[in-house]
């Protein structure tokens, strides 16, 4: 069995924030970075398709008005090709009708500027918490849990494929990537026919050997939690 860890602060959630102002971009990206998130950067809309398509993040930050690309049609080809993760889209146009316009093509919220820097963050909060209640597909680091199919994609698309109680194991961690759990929560959550949290190591022991020893986290005298890989 791996050796514990003192409890650390895991990857926080990946972030894209596609906006064509270069400073402030440049001030999201060091703003959210500071917040924990893995930031990538976009100057128009033709790279944030991109980046959205082959790096997919947890959120995406959107501004309306981008070069290539508008950030409406963005929005509405991201979802055209199946990216479910959740859109906040920034503009500096904030009637109903840009806003509706926004919601209809897929976007989940809508900030206008300028806007205040402790809402912007407290929106993406939200955005995270209500997505990951909900999603099919859930981040392990860098790879994908597929719930349904029950399997881990990892970036290159090598697929792993996971029993009925190694994937709902990771899901459990998956959807709370900040909290750490104890063997009797993740015992009730997952082996409701176990007797002993034994079987919650046994079944960590199994994820660890099938996708690295670091895709859950041992942190001491406390349980577990997801981990990065």
């Amino acid at each position: 069995m791996d050796d514990a860890i003192e409890p650390t602060v895991d990857a926080g959630p990946h972030v894209l924030v596609v906006e064509d102002d270069r400073e402030l971009s440049r001030l999201l990206g060091e703003l959210l970075t500071d917040e924990g998130y893995q930031v990538d950067l976009a100057l128009d809309g033709q790279r944030g398709l991109h980046l959205a398509l082959t790096r997919p993040p947890d959120v995406l930050v959107v501004d309306r008005g981008l070069p290539a690309i508008e950030g409406v049609e963005l929005v509405r080809r991201l979802r055209r090709q199946g990216v479910s993760v959740p859109v906040l889209i920034l503009t500096a146009r904030g009637t109903v009708r840009d806003r509706i316009e926004g919601l209809d093509a897929g976007a989940e919220d809508y900030l206008v500027k300028p806007f205040d820097v402790d809402e912007l963050l407290a929106r993406l909060r939200s955005l995270l918490r209500r997505h990951s209640e909900d999603a099919d597909e859930l981040p392990i680091g860098a790879g994908r849990l597929l719930v349904a199919q029950r399997c881990v994609l990892s970036p290159d698309r090598e697929r792993v494929d996971l029993s009925q109680r190694e994937c709902a194991l990771l899901e459990v961690l998956a959807r709370r990537p900040g909290r750490v759990f104890s063997r009797e929560e993740l015992l009730e959550r997952v082996f409701e026919d176990a007797d002993t949290p034994g079987s919650v190591d046994t079944y960590v022991y199994y994820l660890r050997r099938k996708l690295g020893r670091e895709a859950v986290r041992t942190v001491r005298g406390t349980g577990y939690q997801i981990g990065t890989t």
